[in-house]
């Protein structure tokens, strides 16, 4: 058992999410969240002090297995998400289903299973969003409408738990530079120049200063955009 502080950040293999567990490596012991249990042992093996928790978000079932041993959680981290663009034409049920089972519906059941270690810790909640969140646009319906659903929980649990000393955050970056984005690139026609975009590190960066705020303190809501100077 550690007596370093724990994070649990899902995503925790690629992106932003690998980003984060690189910033709060050195003062947390990590739970590494995603799918692939033997990827996630190699990636714990790298860090002073992490462990998989490897599970798959869509399954209710898993996400109270593996999260049945965590009595205490002082940092979850939601940064595990899907992308689907199209129109609202175009768009299938499946498509609006499973985005939002991923990007909503997991958000809400695995922070609804470690609420009590939360309370416990009198941690903080930090969910990844978007500038989607905040506005949509052609093709945007169904991922921005996850994102505007994920704000809408994450401000409704933020007063709710108050009371608890449980904080939330929602981060909101625009683009960022990641294997999401550049598929979206595809999506969309255009050339990926990664250096145009903001740096994964950076959202990371964000989080370490709502992690590391004073309990006088909250960081409710950041939004993060790319200074287009690059």
């Amino acid at each position: 058992m550690t007596d370093l502080p724990v994070a649990l950040i899902t995503g925790a293999s690629r992106g932003i999410g690998l980003a984060i567990a690189r910033e709060l490596a050195s003062t947390h012991h990590l739970l590494l969240g995603g799918r692939n249990a033997r990827e996630l042992e190699k990636l714990a093996a790298g860090f002073p002090s992490a462990s998989p928790f490897a599970v798959d978000l869509g399954s209710r079932h898993e996400v109270d297995e593996a999260a049945a041993g965590i009595s205490t959680l002082d940092v979850l981290v939601h940064s595990a998400g899907v992308l689907r663009m199209g129109t609202v034409e175009n768009m299938s049920d499946d498509d609006w289903r499973q985005s939002f089972e991923i990007n909503v519906f997991a958000v809400a059941a695995l922070t609804r299973t470690l609420l009590p270690a939360l309370r416990t810790a009198k941690g903080q909640v930090v969910a990844i969003n978007s500038g989607s969140g905040f506005s949509s646009g052609p093709t945007s319906a169904v991922y921005s409408g996850t994102k505007f659903a994920l704000r809408a929980l994450t401000d409704a649990l933020r007063e709710e738990e108050r009371p608890n000393g449980v904080r939330v955050c929602s981060i909101h970056p625009g683009r960022v530079a990641t294997d999401m984005q550049q598929e979206l690139h595809e999506f969309e026609g255009k050339d990926y120049r990664p250096e145009a975009w903001i740096r994964p590190e950076q959202v990371a960066t964000a989080v370490r200063m709502a992690v590391d705020a004073s309990r006088d303190s909250m960081v409710e809501s950041l939004s993060i955009r790319p200074s287009g100077m690059v």
